[in-house]
């Protein structure tokens, strides 16, 4: 590894990318059903191993400089601009990420931009994201085919974009699901905030 990253990078961001914005805990069916092992367990979506990789991907990150400041590492938070890299802090080594190794002798930068695309096109993030989004705007207790439906737009726009936010969202409101008749179900709908 780079003996310029001292001791062991925080794991914090590694985990709350994976379980809380990405894919979860567990491998999921298109329709947001947990995929289970042979003993009816769930499947992890990821180890340790995948933890330490995408924990050293985010190494050598710092905060912008403060005007009139230098660059440095570590400096003092400020949260104003695009946060800033810094080689001799970032670990080069090959990185397990889901599925794929990423290369030793990454920049930061790439290091950033490949785990970011390896996330990106697991097979979780659409019935993930789905289910967080129709909990948001329509129900928190959607059926499994109304996620699979909005999954299945996130992985395909219809045009072989995976991603278009803009159908997702449309698929989340338009589906059969969201319109009509008013839903008598006491588990349905969608409480306002407070």
């Amino acid at each position: 590894g780079n003996v310029n990253v001292v001791g062991e990078p925080n794991e914090n961001y590694a985990r709350e990318i994976l379980q809380l914005f990405s894919i979860g805990l567990v491998e999921l069916n298109q329709d947001g059903t947990p995929i289970l092992d042979a003993a009816g367990k769930p499947v992890p979506t990821y180890d340790q191993a995948e933890i330490d990789g995408f924990a050293n991907v985010f190494t050598g990150w710092s905060y912008p400089p403060q005007a009139g400041q230098a660059a440095r590492f570590n400096s003092t938070p400020y949260f104003s601009g695009q946060m800033v890299s810094f080689s001799a802090n970032h670990e080069t080594a090959a990185k397990q990420l889901l599925g794929a190794t990423a290369p030793a002798g990454l920049s930061a930068a790439a290091d950033l931009a490949n785990a970011l695309h390896n996330i990106f096109m697991h097979p979780n993030v659409g019935p993930f994201i789905a289910n967080q989004l129709i909990q948001k705007l329509v129900t928190g207790n959607p059926a499994p085919g109304y996620i699979s439906r909005v999954a299945t737009v996130f992985n395909d726009n219809g045009a072989g974009v995976r991603g278009d936010m803009k159908a997702v969202v449309r698929a989340i409101l338009s589906d059969p699901e969201a319109r009509g008749d008013l839903k008598i179900d006491p588990l349905y709908g969608k409480l306002r905030e407070p």
